[in-house]
């Protein structure tokens, strides 16, 4: 087991030093939460990257001296490496080499819950393994050495290439299979929303870096059970709860999963699936943690998939999370000097929530219409749907039935145009 890592960042000179220390923090406390214990870690500057190992052969001297010095058995890289550059850098140094798309892969792999997640994380492994199969049968081309005439090395070297060819196969099939499994999910998926667009509730979608606290406020807000841990990708899976507004209105409100910087582009394609909710809402929650030293970096990276996703055109409530810790009080006015339409909450203490909810219920103003109705006795199902789905503000009951005064969504108000009073 891997349990001495050494943690390096190679970036070009015209990269600002923050940005590439900041990336480099990120990747401590990634490969912390996979339990891996870290020696050493340090940033390198080059003019140009380098096929072989991204930097020139004597700065690769150096690292390796160093890896040896604090007896390392495992690089990190938080740069994204080529299978060719991982091979030569585990060649190079005798020690497993990874990068920071494993990292991310393999604590995916360990939060993953649901049988979708699973199905998503499996698939961006394989897609990330597929290029790398000749590795794992490398020593088959290598048993043959030094044999005469040739054709023992000949046989093995055939072996090993038959071999990688058959492994690439069943991956391929694989991958494959998990995309028409995905699909089959995404089905449910849209027959669930349909299911749930019946019942015309609004819905919202909490969207932020990871660990900056979505799965509290979803908790805060609904008053249900959530899994909830100070850690990164705490949860894959998205939960949906209902919440009722200040108005009465009730809103269904979507937790989804973490972003983080250089997330690999095939965990975004891969979770799109779980994404789709931040699509589809009415508005979106941003949760940032107010705290982190990068939160303006992290602001826009989250900016930045929602543009990929298609989401960046709705309605965005922004929200800096965890101001009950906050001890730089110049640092929280500059942050509120620069998103002064910003709301700045505690999950854990409730401050700043009852403005939150009432920004929500703000959100949905423009869908609601207010309503007189008069409901003949035998149709309580109707006085009931509109207690459930509706704020009632008046009933009373008279000889020509239930008089209520209401205020439902637009969608609902349809339904309800016969029985206006």
């Amino acid at each position: 087991m891997v349990e001495r890592a050494y943690l390096v960042a190679v970036h070009r000179r015209d990269r600002p030093a923050e940005e590439a220390e900041d990336l480099l923090r990120e990747l401590r406390e990634l490969v912390t939460t996979l339990g891996i214990g870290i020696v050493g870690e340090q940033r390198i500057e080059v003019r140009e990257f380098q096929a072989r190992l991204l930097m020139g052969t004597g700065k690769g001297e150096d690292l390796r001296e160093a890896m040896k010095e604090l007896e390392a058995d495992c690089l990190v890289f938080d740069n994204e490496l080529s299978p060719a550059q991982q091979r030569n850098w585990e060649a190079f140094t005798g020690c497993t080499c990874i990068d920071r798309q494993e990292v991310i892969l393999d604590i995916f792999g360990e939060r993953a819950q649901t049988r979708e997640a699973k199905l998503q994380v499996e698939l961006a492994r394989m897609e990330y393994n597929l290029p790398r199969l000749k590795k794992a049968w490398s020593h088959l081309g290598r048993q043959g050495g030094g044999g005469g005439g040739g054709g023992g090395g000949g046989a093995n070297r055939g072996e090993g290439e038959q071999q990688i060819e058959l492994d690439r196969r069943m991956v391929r099939t694989r991958i494959a299979a998990l995309k028409e499994d995905l699909a089959q999910v995404r089905a449910q998926r849209n027959t669930q929303r349909t299911q749930r667009s019946r019942v015309p509730l609004p819905g919202a979608a909490i969207v932020g870096y990871t660990n900056a606290g979505k799965s509290s406020l979803l908790h805060a807000l609904s008053g249900s059970d959530i899994y909830v841990a100070d850690k990164l990708f705490a949860t894959l899976d998205t939960s949906t709860r209902r919440v009722d507004l200040p108005n009465g209105r009730p809103l269904l409100l979507t937790d989804t999963v973490g972003f983080v910087r250089s997330l690999p582009h095939r965990l975004v394609e891969a979770f799109k699936a779980t994404l789709e909710e931040a699509i589809l809402a009415d508005f979106l929650l941003h949760v940032l943690d107010v705290n982190a030293p990068q939160v303006e970096a992290f602001h826009q990276t989250t900016l930045d998939v929602l543009k990929e996703l298609g989401a960046d055109q709705k309605r965005i409530i922004t929200v800096f999370n965890k101001i009950d810790l906050v001890e730089n009080r110049a640092a929280l006015a500059s942050v509120r000097a620069k998103h002064p339409d910003a709301l700045f909450i505690s999950t854990h203490s409730g401050e700043g929530l009852e403005k939150l909810q009432q920004r929500m219920a703000d959100q949905l103003a423009d869908q609601v219409t207010q309503l007189r109705l008069l409901i003949p006795h035998e149709r309580g199902d109707l006085v009931a749907r509109l207690h459930d789905q509706a704020r009632v503000h008046h009933v009373g009951y008279e000889d020509d039935g239930v008089h209520l005064e209401v205020t439902l969504p637009n969608r609902l108000a349809e339904d309800f145009k016969s029985w206006e009073s």
